[in-house]
C-alpha cells in the first residue's frame, strides 16, 4: 500500500514539476479527492497516503498534501469537491474516482486551470488526466482460471461485485466474464454488490443465497470473501470455493477452514 502511495505522489511531482527537485516543489499544494472510505482497504489507503504525505510536507518536498473524502460516494458530490479544490488553488489533484467518465467535465476544468490530475485505483478516462493502473481484467480472469482448476467438473458461480460505477468494479467484472467464457462448464447464476466490504457482502449474499441453485464457487473483488462465507454458513448452505482477498478476516477464516478439513481456495 505504502509503495503504491509513493508511486502516486512521485507521479504527481514528475507530472507537475518534472524531476521532484525539492526547491521546485516546496511551495506546491496537492489535494487528494477520494470518493469512498467505507471499507478497511480504503481506510488503509487513506492512512498510507497520510503517512507518506505528512513526511513529504515535513521534509519540505511539498507545502501541503491534503485529503478530502466525499460524504456519500456520489459522482455529483465528488464533482463539486473537485470544483472546490480548483477554487482553493491546488497545484495538483490526486483522485480515486467514483466513475471512470462521469467526472470528466470537472477534471477538464481542473486541467484548463493548469492543475495536473493523477487518477489511481478508481481511474478516469479524461485524456488530460494521468492514470496509475493495475491490470484488474487480468486479475478477474485469473480468479476464474483458479476456480476452473479447483472445480474441474465446473458448477454454478455467485459473483460478488465491488462499488458500483467505479472503474475497478467494471474492470474486474470484465475479466471475470472473459474467464467464464473460456470455461463454459462454469456459469454465473447470480450477482450481488458487496462494495469490497465484508458486512455489506454478507447482507447482499444473504439476500439471495436461499433462492439460488447449488453454488460451487464465489468470484469476487476482495474484502468480501469472509462476508460471503458467513452468509452461506448462516443459511445452512454447503460451503463453496470462495476466492479470498488479503484482509485479516478473510485470511483467518481461510486458515481455519484449511486446518479443519483441508479447504482449498
Amino acid at each position: 500500500m505504502k509503495t503504491r502511495t509513493r508511486i502516486v505522489l512521485l507521479c504527481v511531482l514528475c507530472a507537475v514539476w518534472g524531476a521532484p527537485a525539492q526547491a521546485a516543489t516546496v511551495t506546491k499544494k496537492i489535494a487528494f479527492s477520494n470518493n469512498y472510505a467505507g471499507n478497511s482497504w480504503r481506510q488503509a489507503m487513506l492512512k498510507s497516503y497520510q503517512l507518506v504525505a505528512k513526511k513529504a510536507v515535513a521534509d519540505r518536498i511539498v507545502a501541503a498534501a491534503d485529503v478530502f473524502t466525499a460524504a456519500d460516494k456520489s459522482v455529483p458530490t465528488q464533482a463539486a469537491q473537485i470544483q472546490n479544490l480548483i477554487l482553493q488553488g491546488y497545484d495538483a489533484i490526486v483522485i480515486n474516482a467514483a466513475s471512470p467518465n462521469a467526472l470528466n467535465g470537472a477534471i477538464r476544468q481542473a486541467c484548463s486551470a493548469g492543475i495536473v490530475v493523477v487518477s489511481f485505483d478508481g481511474t478516469v478516462t479524461e485524456p488530460c488526466a494521468y492514470r496509475v493502473v493495475v491490470d484488474y481484467p487480468a486479475l478477474g480472469r485469473e480468479e476464474v482460471e483458479q476456480m476452473a482448476r479447483l472445480l474441474p467438473k465446473g458448477g454454478n458461480l455467485l459473483e460478488v461485485r465491488g462499488l458500483a460505477g467505479t472503474s475497478i468494479d467494471a474492470a474486474l467484472h470484465t475479466g471475470i466474464i472473459a474467464g467464464v467464457k473460456a470455461h463454459p462448464n462454469l456459469k454465473i447464476v447470480s450477482s450481488v454488490t458487496g462494495e469490497w466490504d465484508q458486512t455489506t457482502a454478507q447482507k447482499a449474499v444473504a439476500s439471495v443465497v436461499s433462492s439460488l441453485p447449488p453454488i460451487a464457487g464465489v468470484v469476487d473483488q476482495g474484502g468480501d470473501g469472509y462476508g460471503a462465507a458467513q452468509a452461506f454458513a448462516a443459511a445452512g448452505k454447503p460451503r463453496p470455493v470462495i476466492i479470498m482477498g488479503n484482509r485479516q478476516d478473510e485470511l483467518a477464516w481461510w486458515q481455519q477452514q484449511k486446518l479443519k478439513d483441508g479447504y482449498r481456495t
